[in-house]
């Protein structure tokens, strides 16, 4: 079998960064502990010298990684319904629902969003984890985008890296947030459950999220929220460290029924048992034409319908949405 060599130019901001953590960064679909192994092994050569994972980087280096592929079970094409928005020969752009897995991992060997673009797609096996270049929690619902080819995937991750790519989210949180802010705080494993995630000063990963209000109640506000990184679980843990979790979120926080609530209000709470959160919005460079292009997603019918309760409830109505930066536009197929 012919070797795969991975070739990428250490970027500006990488400067003085160690080894593994720059590679960490470049090659995305490879673990850091991985990355640490192939180092030592003599597989990552800078500018044709080999480096331990400890050295630091000055910037412009020519990196190469000769990746050993994983003997793992091959991910089938399945017949799963998915919603897709957009679709031309170098990208597709999917509405996720609530409920699907974005990749097989352990304890969702199948039933998911890549076994799915398998099944409407089979040269999307040609690709790392069939294109897909970033990802939704299971239960957070939304827009999602998947390259088609080489050069397509190529220019998702490097916009993704470069932090280009605009993703929007409606994040319904509780307690009432005073005015919109940035919270840039680093996140990590959570240092006592290893299934959550935290913002971890010392040993977290830099993570930084952008919101405003788009709508106030008593005891609920709905915020609209930007991420400039993509941590696992960056607007969850975010919002959390604020002290405003997300409504229905079952790892970082808890119940909380407004005092003086109808019954009907309090047995929507109740019964939303998720996170609520929708990735509303999204906007890149296309691959291929370099314009920039972006897509909507409506909010998925028990999001609105919890929205609508808190409406009724306080006889209130949904601000305009007014960002004339985010002009919906997608290319002619």
């Amino acid at each position: 079998m012919a070797k795969t060599t991975l070739v990428r130019q250490v970027p500006p901001e990488l400067a003085g960064r160690r080894l593994d953590q720059a590679l960490a960064e470049l090659f995305p679909d490879y673990s850091r502990s991985r990355l640490q192994q192939w180092i030592k092994q003599g597989r990552v050569t800078v500018d044709g010298a080999e480096l331990r994972p400890r050295d630091k980087l000055s910037g412009g280096e020519r990196i190469e990684l000769q990746p050993v592929e994983e003997n793992r079970e091959e991910c089938l094409a399945q017949d799963i319904p998915i919603h897709i928005v957009y679709e031309d020969a170098h990208l597709l752009v999917v509405d996720k629902p609530v409920g699907l897995v974005v990749h097989p991992a352990a304890g969702h060997h199948d039933g998911t969003l890549q076994n799915a673009l398998l099944h409407h797609d089979a040269n999307l096996a040609t690709l790392p984890r069939c294109g897909i270049v970033h990802r939704l929690d299971k239960d957070t619902s939304g827009l999602m985008v998947a390259a088609k080819s080489l050069k397509a995937h190529k220019s998702l991750v490097a916009q993704l890296q470069a932090r280009t790519v605009r993703r929007r989210y409606l994040a319904l949180v509780q307690g009432r947030v005073t005015a919109g802010g940035t919270v840039d705080a680093p996140i990590g494993r959570h240092p006592v459950d290893r299934k959550r995630f935290a913002v971890v000063p010392k040993a977290g990963k830099e993570a930084v999220t952008h919101y405003r209000i788009a709508e106030r109640f008593p005891h609920h506000t709905l915020l609209r929220v930007e991420l400039e990184t993509g941590r696992t679980h960056q607007i969850r843990v975010h919002m959390a460290h604020l002290r405003h979790p997300l409504v229905g979120d079952p790892q970082y926080g808890r119940l909380r029924l407004p005092p003086g609530a109808s019954d009907q209000l309090i047995a929507m709470l109740r019964h939303f048992r998720r996170q609520a959160l929708h990735a509303e919005k999204l906007s890149l460079v296309h691959p291929e034409s370099g314009k920039t292009i972006s897509w909507k997603s409506p909010l998925p019918v028990d999001f609105a319908a919890l929205l609508d309760a808190l409406r009724r409830e306080y006889e209130t109505q949904p601000d305009d949405d007014e960002d004339l930066d985010w002009e919906v536009v997608c290319l002619e197929e």
